[in-house]
């Protein structure tokens, strides 16, 4: 399975049983205490559905997990010192992953049929109703670790995962054994202290997370969070920088990962139109945090930077219909430094 997983392109695969997964009483800790916040498709009627993998393909037997690596040979937030650029979250850099896993899903599906015949499946990405790190888990690929990353020995974690539900019966493989240990590098970066204790270990606090608020959550991001968010318009990446585990992570030279526009300037950002928006971000992730999130995130952004030349297009936001927007915009005029006068070569002196 491993050797036709890497034809498809994938770096890890393994296999788990079609049954409910054994961390499912977590899972429904973790939303009955609020830790998803406003992310409906978590806790409406979809979440059942998580509870048994079945009830997205009833003659599933076996559970095909694969990872693909993500990681590039370009900066990472921690050497990153660009006052005037915006982050955007090292997996929304290229094209989609939704649709570049399918694509190697189907092919995978492909080959297993050409080796064992006809059988039902269901590829599943994130988008899926499936607790897919326990399930990652489960198949071998690695541990959850604290900041509930999965997290492979031998590749870090920049790893987008996706699953192959299928009808045959396949040895699952063992899950490996925890090793983040007593480190707390994750936890102690995180500036929103989104990462908190959670039984014996430790969970996300989604409410708290820098990724939530620039991606999922719609409205305002509460004031006092604000400052925190940093330059991240787009998701954050730093509990993933900061792992030890990522020290000597492999790097991909698949072209569709590379940036399209690493850290693009902010000012230029807040200038763009609706259509250019979209335009700009088209076939990645990006698109995501919605045109208005979008512009929000990058007024926040501009107020932690707070340089004079963000003044002008910050005056431009402020002004916009849009007031979540326009609350943003004038919350970092009031931080960004006045413009610096123009100080004449020669003062004229007494006649």
């Amino acid at each position: 399975m491993r050797a036709l997983a890497r034809e498809c392109g994938f770096e890890l695969a393994g296999v788990a049983s079609a049954g409910p997964a054994e961390d499912m009483a977590r899972y429904r800790q973790w939303v009955e205490a609020g830790n998803a916040g406003e992310m409906r498709y978590l806790t409406g009627r979809r979440a059942a559905l998580r509870e048994d993998p079945r009830h997205l393909l009833p003659s599933a037997r076996s559970i095909i997990c694969v990872g693909r690596l993500y990681q590039t040979p370009w900066p990472h937030t921690a050497k990153f010192r660009d006052e005037d650029r915006a982050w955007i979250s090292r997996y929304a850099w290229g094209d989609d992953y939704h649709n570049v896993l399918r694509r190697g899903l189907e092919r995978l599906a492909a080959r297993i049929a050409e080796l064992a015949g006809p059988f039902e499946s269901k590829i599943c990405v994130d988008t899926a109703p499936l607790v897919e790190r326990s399930y990652a888990r489960l198949a071998g690929l690695g541990w959850i670790g604290k900041n509930t990353c999965l997290i492979n020995q031998q590749g870090g974690s920049w790893f987008f995962l996706g699953e192959l539900l299928v009808s045959l019966d396949l040895p699952p493989d063992a899950p490996p054994p925890d090793r983040c240990g007593t480190c707390r590098r994750c936890i102690d970066a995180c500036p929103t202290a989104a990462i908190v204790p959670h039984g014996s270990g430790f969970t996300l606090d989604s409410r708290l997370c820098i990724s939530y608020f620039t991606i999922e959550l719609r409205g305002g991001v509460a004031e006092e969070m604000r400052a925190a968010v940093g330059a991240h318009v787009f998701g954050c990446d730093i509990c993933q920088d900061v792992c030890p585990w990522n020290r000597r992570a492999p790097v991909t030279a698949d072209p569709g990962f590379a940036p399209r526009h690493f850290a693009p300037p902010l000012a230029e950002m807040a200038a763009l139109s609706e259509p250019e928006f979209r335009a700009m971000f088209r076939g990645t992730p990006v698109t995501r945090a919605r045109y208005s999130g979008f512009l929000r995130n990058v007024a926040i952004a501009m107020g932690n930077r707070a340089l004079p030349e963000f003044r002008a297009p910050l005056e431009k936001l402020a002004a916009s219909g849009d007031l979540v927007v326009a609350e943003h915009a004038r919350w970092a005029l009031a931080r960004c430094q006045p413009a610096r006068p123009i100080t004449p070569l020669m003062t004229p002196g007494p006649r």
